[in-house]
């Protein structure tokens, strides 16, 4: 939880205090809930799975996140005014991860199995972005407002456009490469 509350303050400029963080920020909640809802799925108890989807839908109606308790999501994942955010089932988050509302993680298959994106550490997901089947954003990389993602992106790329096309992430005269934060994270 310290962690999430860290990514918080670190990447949100609004963000007063802990305690108020803790009290009003849905994506948190979000959060919190999806940690011990996955737990339950991956317990193997009899019902946990049961319970972690029941669980995962009141939490989808108190604050419009739905994320599926079987995805795997790394730590200091920021959800920003979150509403509307959709992660399937087999999506996989990595670390440092910022996502803006309107987000979805989701499937173009019927078929069982990956069928969800594969998220890099330190990727910018930008409102309402769709990234869509078994595919990777690579580390640092920024997918823009609106985007629509149905291929493979490499890491350290911005992604623009419906269909998404992807170009090399650089700034500044000197062709450094830029980070999606404005400020590393610390792993406190």
């Amino acid at each position: 939880m310290r962690d999430d509350l860290a990514a918080a303050r670190q990447r949100d400029p609004a963000a007063r205090s802990d305690l108020e963080n803790a009290l009003v920020y849905s994506g948190l909640h979000a959060i919190w809930m999806y940690r011990w809802t996955h737990q339950l799925w991956i317990s193997g108890r009899p019902g946990a799975r049961f319970a972690a989807r029941v669980l995962a839908q009141l939490t989808r109606t108190a604050t419009g996140i739905e994320i599926h308790p079987g995805a795997r999501i790394g730590r200091r994942f920021f959800i920003d005014h979150g509403m509307g955010v959709v992660v399937g089932e087999t999506a996989v988050i990595g670390d440092d991860v910022l996502m803006y509302h309107g987000v979805t993680l989701g499937g173009k298959s019927l078929v069982h199995g990956r069928r969800h994106p594969t998220i890099g550490d330190r990727v910018v997901l930008g409102a309402n972005a769709s990234i869509l089947g078994d595919l990777v954003i690579g580390s640092d990389s920024v997918v823009g407002a609106n985007t629509v993602v149905t291929h493979d992106v490499p890491a350290w790329s911005v992604v623009t456009g419906q269909p998404g096309v992807a170009r090399p992430r650089r700034t500044g005269a000197t062709g450094d490469r830029a980070t999606p934060l404005d400020e590393p994270l610390s792993s406190s």
